[in-house]
């Protein structure tokens, strides 16, 4: 795909600070909104942005969080209003019910070495509830640590719950994203360049508009996609100021957990904002692990060029590190003890499946862009539609900008795979390299990565056995390219 590029720059200012944004148009798109109107509270500011919401948040961990919590409390609302309905719908259990779980499975034990960081995620938790209480919504911080550890509950600590055990067994497939890092020889000038998209249910995929800096008072600057009342990434697309990147791809088939360890969300929350390298980033992210919501993590140090691969499950990690080449993540495990001792039915060579088909398809883009590689071939890849089951282009649950609501899925079916015209798949397009994480910034597209607009009404017209979703399905119109920073003191 080729884009045409307009630049635009402005500069608002905000009493200490300035926002930057640059938008980008393309073929797939000619119409571009304006920013929209700053908004600020003490030291946090906001504004919207071709479907993204920018969130400025910075301080002590309860002041930083009740920014968080006021500016983005409508968003908040209804997100609550959704998991209320959705989480009964799809588990025949109460909302609350999960609250209180999150509550004896979240709340660590204060014997820890690392209470006091942990206690810090807590403490900013708090005020973002108390931030959204006092901009008129009602949800407590029980709430908020919930929504941050959603995964887990429902795909993860439920399932075994439900059970009776905590071990091997089939798991939905709730596996998210495409992704891949490269640098030295494989890119255009050696630097390295890091590119994602985000697969989700719609009705979840929807909130993960939140371009989120954050600016704390211990520990380094981060900058990264998010969702309204999250102190983590989940989507996990992330820049830090020791210069570390870093995005993921859900391992699938993964049904292992120990509820009596650490949830993902602290842990890579800490590994963002207290990592001074990849070492220490993999030790935080293996160290009292608890197997919840485990990835294949890709990243970068933008001050050595170096780039990794970290599979972590939950009795097995393995790491790869190059700083010549590249690395694809495409929701299975490379690490033959994960797959076949900590999985089940991953999917990795079946190419009429998204994890075997995305594979290929990552592999064979990665040969043909070999040494071309940077942040405009970083965005087509991320938008190809080339089915290689069926050899041609066919948007579909098995292209590397994955469209389930597209696909009839008439070449395979198993229980607890997604099911004909899903709303699911891609939502998003994010794409950095090294100089762009240097001064924290990346490009990000909503929608999805090729700019293909979701219609709701017309979806569930034509797809009326999803009609449960009537009122908690969002339109995504065709968006631009933006590139988003830092605020700026």
């Amino acid at each position: 795909m080729q884009f045409k590029k307009l630049y635009v720059i402005v500069l608002v200012a905000v009493g200490f600070m300035s926002l930057f944004f640059v938008t980008a148009d393309d073929d797939h798109n000619s119409d571009q909104s304006e920013p929209g109107e700053v908004v600020t509270y003490n030291n946090g500011s906001r504004y919207e942005e071709n479907g993204w919401i920018y969130l400025h948040i910075e301080g002590e961990p309860y002041d930083r969080g009740f920014q968080h919590g006021y500016l983005m409390a409508q968003e908040i609302g209804e997100i609550k209003r959704s998991l209320e309905y959705l989480t009964y719908w799809n588990t025949g259990k109460e909302w609350q019910f999960f609250v209180e779980a999150a509550e004896r499975l979240f709340v660590l034990d204060q014997d820890m070495e690392e209470n006091d960081t942990y206690q810090e995620f807590l403490d900013e938790m708090k005020g973002i509830a108390d931030g959204a209480q006092a901009a008129d919504v009602n949800i407590s911080w029980q709430e908020i640590l919930a929504w941050n550890g959603y995964e887990e509950l429902v795909d993860y600590w439920w399932p075994n719950e439900k059970s009776g055990k905590y071990a091997d067994g089939e798991k939905d497939d709730k596996d998210h994203c495409s992704a891949f890092i490269a640098t030295g020889n494989a890119t255009i000038d050696g630097r390295i360049v890091m590119a994602h998209n985000s697969w989700n249910e719609f009705e979840f995929g929807q909130f993960s508009n939140l371009i989120l800096d954050i600016e704390p008072s211990e520990g380094h600057r981060m900058f990264m996609q998010s969702a309204p009342g999250y102190i983590d990434s989940f989507a996990d697309f992330f820049v830090t100021d020791a210069g570390l990147m870093g995005t993921e791809t859900t391992i699938g088939g993964f049904s292992l957990y120990d509820p009596d360890e650490v949830s993902e969300f602290f842990r890579i929350r800490r590994a963002m904002q207290y990592s001074e390298g990849l070492d220490q980033f993999v030790d935080i992210m293996k160290k009292n692990n608890n197997g919840g919501y485990a990835n294949t993590w890709l990243l970068g140090d933008i001050n050595t060029g170096e780039i990794m691969r970290y599979e972590l499950g939950l009795e097995f990690y393995n790491v790869t590190r190059t700083r010549d080449g590249s690395f694809i993540g495409f929701n299975a495990p490379l690490d033959p003890r994960i797959r076949n001792l900590e999985c089940s039915n991953t999917g990795y060579a079946d190419i009429r499946r998204h994890q075997g088909a995305r594979q290929v398809r990552l592999a064979q883009l990665m040969d043909e862009h070999y040494g071309k590689i940077d942040v405009e071939v970083a965005k087509a890849i991320l938008a190809d539609h080339y089915d290689v089951y069926l050899n041609r282009d066919n948007p579909c649950s098995r292209t590397v900008d994955g469209h389930y609501e597209l696909d009839a899925r008439e070449y395979i079916s198993q229980p607890g795979r997604p099911l004909p015209f899903q709303p699911r798949g891609t939502v998003d397009g994010k794409v950095m390299d090294s100089s762009m994480a240097k001064d924290l910034s990346f490009w990000a597209r909503w929608g999805n990565s090729a700019g293909m607009p979701f219609n709701a009404t017309e979806f569930l017209t034509e797809h009326i056995q999803w009609s449960h979703l009537n009122g908690y399905l969002k339109d995504r119109p065709g968006q631009p390219w933006t590139l988003f920073g830092a605020a700026q003191d």
